[in-house]
């Protein structure tokens, strides 16, 4: 019998990024980027997984943003250029290339490129969401939802604002998934007390903190974060285990660090011939990432000076630090059986991106991991957070502290003097957006509309992504314009519902361009 579970959480989230307006869109690359690296090949193990009736359990936040997208059509056409774009420059490289320790790179990335567009096109018909709802509906997978816009919930001035982000979540996930999502990723792991009576509200049984917002919550836990705790709402609350996110998020001694692995940042799109790439660039002509890279990490060295990357080396390095990580787990949940007197939960969150898109051998790692840990021992199994509830229904009951998982742990990424200037503007719109609200009890027909976008472009204004951005510098011109965007958006139609005069042509532009929530009612600010 197992002494203990590893519940492995792998949080996928893109901020919402449509441009119908442009021909191609920098940041829309961020989404077919990581359906190339990221989603499409987890989705090609877990097919591979449960054909071969490998018993795994997966916990995946996707969020509202990232679904938007995923279902998109507009969106799907698109990718859907990309990969064959990417397919018609690597089989040129294959063909041509003059280097030969080039050859099987770039033959991997024909064969994955060509799968990908397989996957994406044949067999789940653009829309992978389907292919995620099946590995649910199977058992395998715990899809959570995720506040509607990756709303940063400590930082906002009300419940009603808070309660719209959850509630819109949930009905997003309800329409998408055909049922009511039983657990919510707070945005940033950001909580605040009291929070969990909204969640509870909403029908949510379980979420996830960081470390300290269960070590430093009130009584003391008495299991740690090796068990979860109820809020005094009843929701369930699961702490990250510092253990295993450093052996894989630490910049010093995680695996993606490793020499042999891919380096991300050397790629064909900044080494080849301008005239060459040319064509494989977007319209503005700029040298951009392609996404075919031909060099490993190798070390500590100028990116010139990097070595030819070997896929098949990289491949037994991810399959030793897979079994490395199970190992450590092992031991780990051995150790805690013993000493807590029930079997333990080790949570293991990660941004879902970083297995694939960050570090390029990631989807190997995981179906790894999940093989030896279905055939190569019996000490540990993965485990879903509502399956382990089931199986310890009895848990301390405390109050979380206030917490996040970013940097220092707190609040401090999402406010600091790069972003604080947009506080005071999102909290002026949540009180306009509950005026409007409690004030238009019954409207229809061009004020329906114009309510329900201004909710739109409120929730698209509060996504945690724009202050983020403005932090870290990555960007941070494209954040400043989309929330700024966003607020106007939402003080013209503030301004025309009060005055009765809304542009109907501007009207069904927005709703065009920002149509996330399709289903939205603004009532819910009330």
């Amino acid at each position: 019998m197992e002494k203990g579970y590893l519940c492995l959480v792998l949080h996928a989230h893109l901020p919402f990024i449509k441009h119908p307006e442009c021909e191609d869109f920098l940041e829309e690359d961020w989404l077919y980027e990581a359906l190339t690296e990221t989603y499409l090949p987890l989705v090609d193990i877990f097919d591979r997984l449960i054909s071969e009736n490998v018993d795994f359990r997966i916990t995946m936040p996707l969020t509202p943003p990232l679904c938007a997208m995923l279902s998109d059509e507009l969106l799907q056409n698109r990718y859907l250029n990309h990969i064959n774009k990417l397919i018609e420059l690597v089989d040129k490289e294959r063909k041509q290339t003059n280097r030969p320790e080039f050859q099987k790179v770039a033959e991997m990335y024909w064969q994955r490129y060509n799968l990908a567009r397989h996957i994406f096109e044949d067999v789940y018909h653009r829309n992978i969401l389907n292919a995620f709802k099946k590995f649910q509906d199977s058992g395998k997978l715990e899809i959570m939802t995720c506040t509607a816009t990756h709303g940063f919930l400590p930082l906002m001035f009300t419940d009603n604002a808070r309660r719209a982000q959850i509630i819109v979540a949930v009905e997003d996930y309800q329409e998408k998934f055909g049922r009511p999502p039983r657990g919510i990723w707070l945005a940033e792991c950001g909580y605040i007390p009291g929070v969990e009576s909204l969640l509870k509200e909403a029908g949510i049984q379980f979420f996830f903190l960081d470390t300290h917002g269960i070590l430093y919550g009130t009584p003391r836990p008495r299991f740690a974060v090796y068990a979860p705790v109820y809020t005094q709402s009843g929701v369930a609350a699961f702490a990250r285990d510092v253990e295993s996110s450093i052996q894989v998020w630490s910049a010093e001694y995680g695996y993606p660090g490793d020499y042999w692995y891919r380096e991300f940042y050397r790629d064909l799109g900044y080494d080849a011939d301008y005239s060459y790439i040319r064509p494989y660039l977007h319209s503005d002509g700029i040298r951009r990432n392609i996404g075919i890279k031909y060099y490993r990490i190798t070390g500590d060295i100028p990116l010139n000076l990097k070595q030819v990357y070997d896929p098949d080396v990289a491949r037994e390095k991810a399959a030793f630090h897979a079994g490395n990580f199970m190992f450590n787990r092992e031991k780990q949940v051995e150790y805690l059986h013993e000493r807590l007197g029930r079997q333990p939960i080790i949570v293991a969150p990660y941004d879902a991106e970083l297995f694939g898109h960050w570090w390029y051998e990631g989807p190997q790692f995981i179906d790894y991991l999940l093989r030896k840990i279905h055939y190569d021992q019996k000490i540990l199994k993965t485990i879903t957070p509502p399956e382990y509830l089931a199986k310890y229904p009895k848990n301390q009951v405390l109050k979380p502290s206030m917490s996040s998982w970013g940097d220092k742990g707190y609040n401090e990424v999402w406010l600091n003097g790069m972003n604080d200037w947009i506080y005071p503007h999102l909290h002026q719109a949540e009180k306009r957006m509950i005026g409007l609200a409690q004030k238009h009890h019954s409207a229809h027909g061009k004020k329906l509309r114009a309510l329900n976008q201004a909710a739109r472009e409120l929730l698209l204004a509060q996504s945690s992504d724009w202050a983020f951005i403005m932090t870290t510098g990555t960007c941070a011109q494209y954040a400043v314009r989309r929330t700024r965007e966003h607020i106007w958006n939402f003080t013209k139609l503030w301004e025309s519902i009060n005055s009765g005069s809304i542009d109907d042509a501007w009207l069904s532009e927005l709703e065009h361009r920002n149509n996330v929530f399709p289903y939205i009612n603004y009532r819910v600010y009330a």
